[in-house]
């Protein structure tokens, strides 16, 4: 990630940090001329399960070596016709106790394409030239796996810090009739990033959270990754056991194994139903 961008990263957390402390600190204040307001609706639950769809916008560019011979940059959206489709996610939240949030997200990617190449590279060792037809299998799967630590809770929200594994399973194929090629890696990155949520009524929220991480240039030659995560929501709880979210969410990932690269970015909005207990 460039200078430019982690600064970037950086303020949107520090914006959704104070965003949420800053309300929650007016609540306290206010609190001392007038009764406690009650306490938010959906925030009294110990698992939370939300699925959803997201319809984000791919950008999706790889390279893949084979045997010695150099890759060319393929994006997988103009070279070979990968469209934008509606993707569903699921996440999990486990809350043994009031600050501290165990999460999981499963985001299932699958693209699939039938085009003629219009413009000649190299993949996986094999040069594909012009007018060569070509179906494309594209499977970029997702897990999530974390800690979150809310550093300050109230009745009508909270602010944190959050600990996680983002793990992405990459998988390619190329079939035409100089035969399948394929790609695969594997792209583990931990990251730390920031959460907040304030609810500006009792059961209407607003929050956010950004999560990054670049793997250290010199913690190994044949491996680099590098991940931001940034969502921004709001939800509305019909009940304490039910509600809906909508929301933006942009995730960039890059990872190098080898000689093999690829630059992964989503972005769009998303609506999501929300189940507690």
């Amino acid at each position: 990630m460039s200078q430019t961008g982690m600064v970037r990263v950086l303020g949107m957390g520090r914006v959704v940090t104070m965003a949420a402390v800053m309300a929650l600190g007016a609540q306290s204040a206010s609190a001392q001329f007038r009764p406690a307001a009650p306490p938010a609706i959906g925030e009294d639950y110990h698992v939370e399960v939300s699925y959803g769809w997201w319809d984000a916008d791919p950008s999706l560019i790889v390279n893949s070596e084979s045997l010695g011979i150099l890759g060319t940059d393929v994006d997988l959206v103009t070279d070979l016709g990968i469209e934008k489709k509606r993707l569903g996610k699921l996440d999990i939240v486990l809350r043994p106790a009031i600050k501290h949030k165990f999460r999981i997200e499963y985001l299932p990617i699958k693209y699939a394409a039938e085009t003629v190449i219009q413009r000649e590279f190299v993949f996986n060792g094999q040069r594909y030239r012009v007018g060569l037809p070509v179906n494309t299998n594209a499977d970029f799967k997702t897990y999530r796996f974390g800690y979150e630590y809310d550093f300050v809770h109230r009745s009508r929200g909270f602010a944190g810090v959050l600990f996680d594994v983002k793990y992405t399973d990459v998988n390619i194929e190329l079939l035409s009739p100089i035969g399948p090629e394929y790609t695969t890696a594997v792209a583990p990155i931990p990251t730390i990033g920031l959460v907040g949520r304030g609810y500006v009524a009792r059961n209407v929220a607003i929050g956010g959270e950004v999560s990054f991480f670049k793997v250290p240039d010199n913690l190994s030659e044949d491996y680099e990754g590098k991940y931001t995560d940034i969502d921004v929501y709001g939800t509305v709880n019909f009940t304490n056991n039910v509600g809906a979210t909508v929301g933006y969410r942009s995730v960039d990932v890059f990872y190098r194994a080898d000689n093999d690269t690829g630059t992964l970015k989503f972005k769009g909005l998303y609506l999501s139903g929300v189940i507690r207990f």
